[in-house]
C-alpha cells in the first residue's frame, strides 16, 4: 500500500499532508475515490477498514463534492483531531486548499459535528454510550478563501463564520434541553445536580464578522463558553462595528491562539481605538495587529491630540510579541516616532499606505531598530519627492538584509524617480514582491526595472502599472491613475506586455511573474512570506 496513505494518522490524528499533485493520482486515492462512489458499500465498509485510511478517504470526499460520505466520516472519525489544511494541503506559499473550499462540504462537516455532539448529549441523558467518534479538535483556519472567482459554492470566511456561530448556538440549545431533562431525573434533597460535559469538540478558525452578522456571533461566543462546542480564534476580522461591538466581542473571545486582530472601517478614531486596545493586552499570543481606516487623522484640531497619540503609544507599548502592524490611511504626519517608540520589539511587517508620512517620519524610520528587522514594507499613497526620496532609499538600505515585500503603489514614482530608486531596490536580495501600480512609469522605465531586477532570484511577482505611453490620447493624472484601465490601449499593452515576457526570458526570469492584475494575484501576508 502506498507510503501516503500507510503513514497517514501517526502523528496523532492530523493525517499525513498529501504530497501534492502525486497524492491526486496515487493508487490509494484512486481506490478511495471508487469506494466512495458507492455510499451503501462505504458506509458498511467504513466498520471494517483501518484509521489509516481516514485521511485519504476524507481528501477524496472533499474534492469531489461527496457531502453524505462527509458526514459518515465525521461520524466515526478514529483521531482527536481533524484539520483542514493538514488532510487537503496548501496551495503554492498561500494558506488556501488546492481547490476552491466548497460551502456544501465544509457544512456537511460541521453538520456532521453537530449531528455527533447532539448524539452524545442523548446518550448521556440515557447513560449509555455508542460513540466511535474520537473527534476533540476541528481545525478549519486557512480554510475560506475570498477570491472574488470563488463562485457561488464558494465559502467565504463569513459564511464560514456564521455557520459555526449557528452551530454553536444549536449544539448549546440541546445541552440545556438535555440538562432540563437530567435534572429532573436526578434532583434530590440537595436539588438538581448539574452533570459534566459528555464530550466536547473544539473547532479552531478564522472569524470574520460586520454588523449584519455581530449579534449571532455573539450569542454563539458566549454560548461555546460553556457548551460542547467551544469556538477557538486564531485571526479575528471585524468590519464596521461600533465601539461597544468591537469590545464586547474581544471579551468573549478565548485570548490564547488569537495571532491576529483586524479590525478595519470601524470609524473608532482615537479616542475608540484607546478604548479597544486595552483589550488586547490578554492576548499574548497576539502577533499581527491591522487598524486601516481607522478615522485617524492627527491634523485634526482637538482639545488633546497628543493625550489620544501617548495612549495609543502606549497600549500599542503593552503588546509585546506584536511583529506586524498595519495603520494604513491614517493620517499621521509627523507622530510615527511617538506612536512606534514604546514598541518592545521591533516589527517585521508595517504598513502605512496613504498616511501622509513627512520626512521626519521616514527619518525616525530609518534610525529606528525596526529598520533591520522588516520582511513587509507597505508606503503606498506618498508622494516620493526628493527628499521622501533619499530617506526611503536610507530606509531600503537599512532592511535590504530582510526584506521580502514591497508596497509602493500610487506613490508618483516616474522613470527617473524609480532609476534613482533602483540601486537601492537591487541591494534587497531576498525580495519577493514588488508593488508598483498606479504610478506614471513608461514602457522604457519599465523595461530597465525588469533588467535591473532579473539579479534578484527571489523576486517572483511584480504587479507593475500601465505604461502611460499605452494610454490612448494623454495618460491619466496620479493618484487616480488605476481607475483608467478603459483608456488604456490594449493592442498596445499587450505589445508591451510580449516584450517583457522576452525580455526576462531572455534574462532567466521566464519564471517571475508581471502583472498588472492586483486582484488575480494577492500581495503576500504576513504569515507566508
Amino acid at each position: 500500500m502506498p507510503g501516503s496513505a500507510a503513514g497517514a494518522g501517526r502523528d496523532g490524528g492530523w493525517g499525513a499532508a498529501p504530497p501534492g499533485a502525486a497524492a491526486m493520482h496515487s493508487l490509494v486515492f484512486l481506490c478511495a475515490r471508487r469506494l466512495l462512489s458507492h455510499r451503501p458499500g462505504a458506509r458498511r465498509a467504513l466498520a471494517l477498514l483501518p484509521a489509516e485510511l481516514y485521511p485519504v478517504l476524507f481528501r477524496a470526499a472533499f474534492l469531489d463534492g461527496r457531502t453524505l460520505a462527509l458526514r459518515d466520516l465525521v461520524a466515526t472519525w478514529p483521531f482527536p483531531v481533524l484539520s483542514f489544511q493538514r488532510l487537503l494541503g496548501h496551495r503554492g506559499p498561500h494558506p488556501f486548499l488546492e481547490e476552491k473550499p466548497s460551502k456544501p462540504c465544509v457544512q456537511a462537516v460541521i453538520s456532521a459535528v453537530v449531528g455527533h455532539l447532539c448524539r452524545a448529549l442523548e446518550e448521556s441523558c440515557c447513560g449509555t454510550s455508542e460513540r466511535r467518534c474520537r473527534l476533540r479538535l476541528l481545525d478549519m483556519t486557512g480554510l475560506q478563501d475570498d477570491d472574488t472567482d470563488r463562485g457561488p459554492e464558494g465559502m467565504s470566511l463569513w459564511s464560514g463564520t456564521v455557520a459555526l456561530a449557528k452551530a454553536c448556538l444549536e449544539v448549546s440549545k440541546h445541552h440545556g434541553e438535555c440538562l432540563k431533562r437530567s435534572s429532573k431525573r436526578r434532583k434530590g434533597p440537595s436539588g438538581p445536580s448539574a452533570s459534566p460535559l459528555p464530550v466536547a469538540v473544539d473547532v479552531r478558525a478564522d472569524l470574520f464578522v460586520n454588523g449584519t452578522s455581530f449579534g449571532v456571533l455573539r450569542d454563539a461566543l458566549g454560548a461555546a463558553a460553556t457548551g460542547p462546542l467551544r469556538l477557538k480564534c486564531r485571526d479575528f476580522h471585524a468590519e464596521e462595528l461600533s465601539v461597544a461591538g468591537t469590545v464586547s466581542l474581544l471579551e468573549s473571545l478565548d485570548p490564547s491562539g488569537v495571532r491576529r486582530v483586524d479590525l478595519r472601517f470601524n470609524n473608532l478614531g482615537l479616542a475608540g481605538l484607546c478604548a479597544v486596545l486595552p483589550r488586547l493586552a490578554a492576548f499574548t499570543d497576539l502577533l499581527s495587529l491591522k487598524l486601516p481606516y481607522s478615522n485617524v487623522d492627527v491634523r485634526r484640531p482637538a482639545a488633546v491630540p497628543d493625550a489620544g497619540l501617548r495612549c495609543l503609544a502606549a497600549q500599542l507599548g503593552r503588546l509585546p510579541g506584536l511583529k506586524e502592524l498595519n495603520l494604513g490611511s491614517s493620517r499621521l504626519s509627523g507622530k510615527l516616532r511617538q506612536l512606534l517608540s514604546d514598541l518592545q520589539a521591533p516589527l517585521e511587517s508595517l504598513e502605512l499606505a496613504f498616511c501622509y508620512l513627512l520626512p521626519g517620519d521616514l527619518a525616525f524610520l530609518c534610525q529606528s531598530h525596526h529598520a533591520a528587522a522588516l520582511r513587509k514594507l507597505d508606503l503606498s499613497g506618498h508622494d516620493l519627492t526628493e527628499n521622501l526620496l533619499q530617506l526611503l532609499r536610507r530606509l531600503l538600505e537599512e532592511a535590504s538584509p530582510s526584506l521580502l515585500h514591497l508596497d509602493l503603489m500610487e506613490c508618483r514614482l516616474t522613470d527617473a524617480r524609480l532609476e534613482a530608486l533602483l540601486p537601492a531596490l537591487r541591494r534587497c536580495s531576498r525580495l519577493r514582491y514588488l508593488g508598483l501600480f498606479g504610478n506614471p512609469l513608461s514602457t522604457p522605465g519599465l523595461k530597465a526595472l525588469a533588467r535591473q531586477t532579473a539579479a534578484l532570484p527571489d523576486l517572483r511577482l511584480v504587479v507593475y502599472p500601465y505604461p502611460v505611453d499605452c494610454y490612448s490620447g494623454d495618460p491619466p493624472r496620479p493618484p487616480s491613475a488605476w481607475l483608467f484601465e478603459d483608456a488604456v490601449d490594449q493592442e498596445r499593452f499587450a505589445a508591451v506586455s510580449a516584450e517583457l515576457a522576452r525580455l526576462l526570458a531572455s534574462s532567466g526570469r521566464a519564471d517571475a511573474v508581471w502583472t498588472t492584475g492586483l486582484s488575480r494575484h494577492g500581495a503576500l501576508d504576513y504569515f507566508t512570506l
